[in-house]
């Protein structure tokens, strides 16, 4: 019987932050690079039916990802995530937003400031992700347009493709 694994989702509407502590059964380095490497991310990221398919990366400070969630009928949702911290194999941040295929930040969508951590705990992982909003409104918008559930899908496709590695 394999063991539960810690999944902790929580909305502070006080500080506009969504706070997710994620348990994964695999290795720290592998689950670090599973979270750096676009080859690794394109497998997981987007919530399915949707795929990722990254047009560029540069996992560095000051660099970015560019990206697209893109639906069965075609349909393409791009996003960036702009790295502003790398403490490798440990944590990293971004702003991360919603954008056109050149990488120009739509106004439509709120940005959010991203800080992902990683813990090793010998054979599983902790991740620990806090995503901080400028308002109250912009974490609404976000709850509302389905965050919960399409980041709860995208960890499901992680602990797949953990699985498939074994």
């Amino acid at each position: 019987m394999k063991p539960t694994l810690l999944f902790d989702f929580t909305v502070d509407k006080e500080n506009s932050t969504v706070n997710v502590k994620r348990e994964f059964a695999a290795e720290h380095s592998l689950v670090w690079d599973a979270w750096t490497k676009p080859e690794m991310l394109d497998k997981w990221w987007a919530p399915k039916p949707y795929v990722t398919k990254t047009k560029s990366m540069n996992f560095t400070n000051g660099g970015r990802w560019l990206y697209a969630m893109e639906g069965p009928e075609g349909d393409k949702h791009w996003c960036l995530a702009d790295y502003s911290a790398i403490d490798t194999k440990n944590s990293f941040k971004h702003l991360d937003a919603f954008c056109d295929p050149e990488g120009n930040i739509s106004d439509a969508m709120p940005r959010s400031a991203w800080s992902t951590k990683f813990t090793n705990q010998g054979e599983t992982t902790l991740v620990n992700v806090s995503i901080k909003h400028d308002t109250l409104e912009d974490l609404e918008k976000i709850i509302e347009m389905g965050f919960k559930e399409g980041f709860t899908m995208a960890m499901g496709n992680l602990d797949e493709l953990f699985s498939n590695l074994k």
